[in-house]
């Protein structure tokens, strides 16, 4: 029975009753509020017609995209196959490779179908497709399959990512399809062409080929690529369809700030009173984020969090604590006192013999009283005997000897103290977040040493506050967050800080040492401390930045300017005999006439066509002329040609005795060229200095000069993709920012730490400098510290329960 059909079925049982596109069901919809568009309702039909649009344009982009998807899956296990270490690795995966190939056909038939199938499920109003992320709570865990972790994990990622990335048109769609469905909102779950569709009409068909959970997740990689990427066009073609059968043709998007959730999504629109001031804020908001998105760091320094970001972090973590029950699982039974244990991974059982004395929560924080008091004189004396050195100088707390120290600790109270396996994954832990913050290239190396020191009183707060991994926007979250962003936005691994940075990081680390017994309000006051000094720098060097960007982007327009120029004249010059005096001209003062034309007029005014006319006519009047048809015209030419040079001259101030020079030597040429006789071309060397003199000026004499080696040119390709507000790092540890990029002259503007312009750097220049080591990329993430922790821990976490697996069964 093909999709029509069952629609048929589907409408005939439904018992549904026509109606209105107005309904009070809409997101933010007003049922006393006329519309033009509520009074005319759909027939069931219409709506019918409607999806099943829809549903064609969804199946239409899956056949042009899951082709390519598939056959780069193919080739890339190919790849590794040809790289694998044995010959039954090789075979292995020559064989997987050799079925992905013979099912493209069927996969794609089946994965087309699923996504079809979804607009069935969406009329009957039984549509609720999951990320699989739900099943990962509760006592539940520890059945799940360590596979379907994975294939899990894989599809909640690309299904976080893609919402964030298309939030405006997945909205928009969503808003038009509501009224094909009586009014109820419509959300990712139940959106039929929403990324988790997609993801789970390729999960489907995967259930069904005998392939391992890791060519899965090479396969999810380039899904997310080659298809969860390319969703934008898809959504193009649905709201412009939805659009132009007059279903919410007005729809705007605005990002709302401190609304009630019921009014964040509503639609503006038919009020031609608010539209002018809609369309207005829209504009700025839209400025405004810009802005935001350009500076990668900015926006985690104020910790707010949406849905989907809280939604991932805690299957994350979810996901963590099954990973840890499952190392804990394979791992032999440990028998002996966990105090007496050398790591704290070895966790004692959870019903200990009779003879060990488990410690409770609050005995544990006692522990961790004296060991936070002892950290706090520990750095104080640290930063004491090193008052006049450089902050970088402080020594690393590592995270292994904390946990080794608390066992230490339990121990010389009570022989025969243990900790049960619940409260020993929680020092395992949060151990492997600061053992992160550690590793952290984001991080200079000055302010790892100062966090280093929080590993207790964060520790003790897990303890005392069970919401603490729980809520990612928890208090002591956030404030880690930000104290960890801010470390990276105005401290150098040179041991400069600017605006005081590292002093103020500093004063909250030992304020929380001294001041956190066992209120865990003091992670709400420095919090709220910490980011009001913040955001009063951020503003500062906010204004800074803005100024010297303006700056910048002046410079560099004159820059292009020039480059244009120096193309047009260059364009007119090169391969063809000059004489000395016409290349001066054009490549010195006409060039910078015709700079001043373009800035002022544009290349699409006709001061700018007729400067360009006076180098035509320039050049042809100093051609042999023999015929009198050619010398008839260059007789009328002459004066007006002298007159314009003249006039070009006057304008831009040039020197009046170096002007007349130049023009005296134009008639004499022109004089020669009517007696048909040909002028004396510059010398060589000459012209070569004249024409690195132009291009010097226009900016790109280092790319002549210097040929560019395939990895340079690799590499400069690659910088192009580098986005606004991404850190670099050069020699002795000083760090700049990308503040702007200019396609046109390649040049990247970098800003220190106040946001002061240091350089235009040229794309080449950085390239080289690279390979040289003499700079590199500090790995830039939009993601707070806290959740970019998360992520290296499980999958730190994954390849040891991988190692595990592999050794057990050998």
């Amino acid at each position: 029975m093909n999709l029509m059909d069952q629609y048929g079925i589907l409408m005939h049982n439904s018992g549904m009753h026509n109606s209105g596109v107005g309904g009070t069901g809409l997101p933010g919809g007003d049922a006393t509020k006329p519309s033009q568009y509520s009074s005319v309702a759909m027939s069931e039909q219409l709506i019918i017609e409607h999806l099943k649009h829809c549903r064609d344009l969804t199946r239409g982009f899956a056949y042009r995209v899951f082709p390519n998807f598939w056959r780069e899956w193919c080739k890339q296990i190919l790849e590794i196959a040809e790289q694998a270490k044995s010959n039954k690795d090789q075979v292995a995966l020559y064989e997987i490779q050799n079925l992905l190939s013979a099912v493209q056909q069927a996969a794609e038939q089946e994965f087309c179908q699923h996504l079809a199938n979804g607009f069935v499920k969406f009329k009957n109003k039984s549509l609720n497709t999951l990320t699989g992320e739900e099943r990962f709570s509760g006592d539940i865990l520890s059945l799940v399959e360590h596979s379907d972790l994975e294939e899990t994990i894989a599809i909640t990622s690309i299904t976080h990512r893609a919402d964030n990335f298309f939030a405006e048109n997945l909205w928009a769609l969503q808003q038009r399809l509501a009224l094909l469905n009586d009014g109820e909102k419509i959300d990712e779950r139940t959106n039929p062409a929403s990324p988790v569709q997609f993801c789970e009409a390729l999960r489907r068909v995967l259930t069904n080929l005998d392939v391992d959970v890791k060519t899965k997740i090479i396969g999810y990689k380039l899904f997310d690529q080659d298809v969860v990427g390319m969703l934008g066009e898809l959504y193009n073609e649905l709201n412009d369809y939805l659009i132009r059968q007059n279903l919410l043709p007005n729809l705007r998007f605005v990002v709302a700030h401190d609304k009630p959730e019921s009014l964040r999504e509503d639609a503006i629109q038919d009020d031609p009173s608010e539209q002018h001031h809609a369309e207005a804020s829209t504009q700025q908001q839209a400025v405004d984020a810009q802005q935001h998105q350009r500076r990668a760091s900015d926006k985690l320094l104020n910790g707010a969090l949406n849905p989907n970001d809280i939604q991932y972090q805690n299957s994350l973590l979810n996901a963590i604590r099954l990973l840890q029950t499952h190392v804990t699982q394979m791992m032999p039974a440990i028998q002996a006192n966990a105090a007496a244990q050398p790591a704290p991974t070895a966790a004692v059982p959870q019903t200990p013999p009779a003879q060990l004395q488990v410690y409770t929560s609050p005995q544990l924080v006692n522990v961790l009283d004296q060991m936070q008091a002892q950290a706090l004189h520990a750095s104080q004396q640290a930063l004491a005997d090193q008052e006049t050195a450089a902050p970088a100088v402080i020594p690393v707390q590592s995270a292994a000897e904390v946990s080794r120290q608390m066992m230490r600790q339990i121990a010389s109270e009570n022989e025969n103290g243990a900790v049960e396996a619940g409260d020993m994954q929680t020092i395992d832990l949060v151990g492997m977040l600061f053992e992160y913050m550690l590793s952290d290239d984001h991080l200079p190396d000055s302010v790892k040493a100062l966090l280093s020191y929080l590993h207790t009183p964060f520790l003790k707060i897990a303890f005392i506050d069970k919401g603490f991994f729980e809520q990612p926007e928890h208090p002591a979250r956030v404030l880690l967050n930000s104290l960890a962003e801010a470390g990276v936005r105005w401290v150098s691994n040179d041991g400069s800080d600017q605006y005081d940075i590292f002093t103020k990081i500093k004063t909250t680390v030992f304020r929380l040492l001294h001041e956190f017994k066992n209120d865990v309000r003091i992670f709400a006051e420095l919090l709220i401390e910490f980011n009001g000094y913040t955001n009063n720098v951020a503003r500062r060097q906010e204004l800074m930045e803005r100024r010297a960007l303006e700056k910048a982007q002046g410079e560099e327009k004159l820059r292009e300017a020039k480059l244009q120029v120096n193309h047009e004249v260059r364009s007119r010059t090169d391969n063809r005999d000059m004489p000395s005096a016409i290349l001066l001209l054009l490549l010195q003062p006409w060039s910078d006439y015709l700079s001043f034309v373009l800035l002022r007029y544009g290349d699409k005014s006709e001061s700018w066509a007729r400067a360009l006319r006076v180098i035509d006519d320039l050049l042809w009047s100093l051609e042999p002329k023999t015929t009198q048809q050619d010398k008839v015209k260059h007789m009328e030419l002459q004066d007006d040609l002298l007159s314009s040079l003249e006039r070009g001259f006057e304008t831009i101030g040039y020197e009046q005795a170096k002007g007349r020079k130049l023009l005296d030597a134009v008639a004499s040429l022109q004089r020669m060229a009517l007696l048909s006789r040909k002028a004396e071309p510059a010398p060589a060397p000459m012209r070569t200095k004249l024409e690195l003199l132009a291009a010097e000026k226009a900016g790109h004499v280092v790319a002549q000069q210097h040929p560019v080696s395939p990895e340079e040119a690799k590499l400069v390709d690659s910088l192009k993709m580098v986005e606004f507000g991404t850190w670099f790092e050069f020699d002795g540890g000083k760090r700049l920012k990308v503040a702007w990029y200019n396609k046109k002259t390649q040049h990247y503007m970098l800003v220190d730490q106040q946001g002061r312009k240091v350089s235009l750097a040229g794309g080449l220049q950085l390239a080289r400098d690279m390979i040289a080591g003499r700079a590199r990329i500090i790995a830039g993430s939009t993601k707070p510290f806290f959740e970019r922790a998360l992520e290296n821990i499980y999958h730190n976490l994954n390849e040891r329960a991988d190692h595990l697996k592999t050794g057990a069964a050998s």
